[in-house]
């Protein structure tokens, strides 16, 4: 199951912008968090590590970030990287993907997202965008089908208790090239500011069809703004179908540099 997974906040009160996710993988589901076993976009997107549920914010103006994680699965191990760069000063492109092995078959998969915001996040308000992007799975083997999905959706963002506490919402959409189905996805989310450096986050997060998953888990900056990790442990709600995670990942994040 493919989460991130895919943008990042400019303070540190991001804690980690909130990873299509892939939970438009399920994630890549993220995301979010596109969370089948190298299935592609599951419910939101690409957002921050170590969320699927995506945040209303970009990583900042000429900067960029380099999002990497493990994730196990009973089924198996992925590895994830996912660059990103704000080129424009309000468009944040993610080029990365994911190699895995599940059930004993290596699988690779890659995903290309835009991310642009129509309002930023401050203190006590509220902000919202729009995020658009493909994941794309490679052959498993000579005789496999491709598969791919496109997906775009609406995230939001809202601050509370300045931005000690922040809520996120997903809505979108997401067609899967292999039977030309379309589904809705969706996520909520928040992060929960515990010590200075130390946030809690927890999501919820699924499609239009289907039981939903759950998230869990925690985001620490060793370097405030510039270096985190995360832990966290999920699985889908009801937890009967063998699908729990288990995931750790670290975040770099860079001063603007781009011309």
């Amino acid at each position: 199951m493919f989460s991130k997974p895919l943008g990042r906040n400019a303070r540190a009160t991001r804690a980690g912008h909130g990873r299509l996710r892939f939970a438009a993988w399920r994630h890549l589901a993220r995301a979010a968090s596109a969370a089948s076993a190298f299935g592609l976009v599951s419910s939101a997107a690409l957002a921050a590590r170590p969320m699927n549920t995506d945040d209303a914010r970009v990583v900042d103006s000429k900067a960029c970030q380099i999002e990497t994680w493990t994730k196990r699965t009973p089924s198996g191990t992925e590895h994830w990287a996912l660059p990103a760069c704000n080129f424009t000063g309000n468009l944040e492109m993610t080029l990365g993907g994911v190699r895995g092995k599940n059930d004993g078959i290596w699988n690779t998969a890659t995903v290309l997202q835009g991310k642009v915001l129509f309002k930023s996040l401050e203190t006590g308000a509220w902000a919202w965008g729009l995020v658009f992007g493909n994941a794309h799975r490679s052959k498993a083997h000579a005789s496999a089908e491709l598969s791919s999905e496109r997906y775009a959706y609406i995230p939001a963002s809202f601050s509370f208790r300045d931005k000690r506490f922040i809520l996120h919402t997903n809505i979108g959409w997401l067609r899967e090239k292999a039977g030309h189905k379309d589904r809705m996805s969706w996520g909520i989310g928040s992060e929960t500011q515990l010590t200075k450096s130390t946030w809690l986050v927890a999501e919820t997060f699924g499609q239009n069809r289907g039981k939903p998953f759950y998230q869990i888990g925690l985001r620490h900056w060793l370097i405030p703004e510039h270096v985190q990790i995360d832990a966290t442990y999920g699985d889908r709600i009801d937890g009967v179908t063998g699908e729990r995670w288990f995931s750790v990942g670290l975040r770099l994040l860079s001063v603007p540099f781009l011309p």
